[in-house]
């Protein structure tokens, strides 16, 4: 009788280690989220208003992710969001976002603009537009002023 007992108390003990130990497996294959660059604050963001000398825009915000220099300078402060739901996957870019802090002439703040992906396309969440490079041709547009370069010499 004492052994039937015993084997019983042995079998319930390992199917709670049993039960422990798969538990313990499984938590390491939920997924994560990972934050990579710049955390943007939206108080900090609120620290720098248009005019604020260049200065201030590194005290509030710190150094910048990269900056540039054509047609005035620019500080880029860029952030992204990955997850992945099981941790074995890879990650998928689930945000992404480009803080762009444009300087005049006198360095002090031109315009903040918070470019992201929104459908897939670069998208101004601070002023409403997507950004264009060039002109707007339309087809005909374009086959009008191709027809006058079908004879010339190069």
């Amino acid at each position: 009788m004492f052994s039937m007992i015993a084997r019983t108390g042995f079998f319930k003990t390992a199917a709670a280690a049993a039960t422990l130990f798969a538990s313990t497996l499984l938590t390491g294959c939920i997924g994560e989220t990972f934050h990579r660059g710049y955390v943007m604050s939206q108080t900090a963001i609120e620290q720098v208003p248009i005019g604020a000398p260049r200065e201030q825009v590194l005290v509030a915000l710190g150094t910048p992710s990269t900056t540039a220099d054509f047609g005035g300078e620019a500080f880029y402060y860029i952030s992204q969001t990955a997850s992945r739901p099981v941790a074995f996957m890879n990650p998928h870019i689930v945000d992404q976002h480009v803080l762009a802090v444009y300087f005049d002439e006198n360095q002090q703040v031109r315009q903040i603009a918070d470019y992201g992906l929104k459908d897939g396309r670069v998208f101004d969440f601070v002023a409403q537009t997507t950004p264009t490079a060039g002109k707007d041709f339309s087809f005909i547009s374009q086959l009008l002023s191709a027809a006058g370069n079908f004879g010339a010499v190069q």
